[in-house]
């Protein structure tokens, strides 16, 4: 039988637990996009919350290679992208905030970029980068 080591239990209890945090195919392709031009493979995307902004809360959204403690990790189809599945991360705090908000990405004319379907936000400012 194999020992285990208290880094590799926190690591393996990082990986399996899983938030409810929703990527669509659109967002996980255009994730596995950017994590292809970066050359890289070890990135996730990390999804938190943050205060600030004019109604008191932000979203952030960056690659990271790191799993904390309290992590949870859910991976998403990208769709027959480059990448046959993208990770995304998010922390014990921001996970609360975030419980069953969708992630998508829009390219259009009139909007480029990800934007976050969040069921938990009350409101959000006039400009739409912060909410509560």
């Amino acid at each position: 039988m194999a020992e285990t080591t208290v880094a590799e239990v926190a690591t393996e209890s990082a990986e399996t637990a899983q938030h409810e945090v929703l990527l669509t195919e659109g967002a996980a392709a255009k994730v596995a996009s950017l994590l292809t031009q970066e050359g890289r493979d070890d990135l996730r995307l990390r999804v938190a919350v943050q205060p600030g902004g004019c109604s008191g809360l932000v979203y952030q959204l960056y690659f990271d290679e790191r799993l904390l403690d309290g992590d949870a990790v859910r991976s998403f189809d990208t769709g027959g992208a480059s990448l046959a599945s993208v990770d995304v991360v998010v922390d014990r705090m921001s996970a609360p905030y975030l419980s069953g908000a969708t992630i998508d990405f829009a390219d259009s004319i009139e909007k480029q970029g990800f934007t976050i379907d969040n069921p938990n936000a009350a409101g959000t400012c006039a400009c739409g980068e912060s909410f509560h």
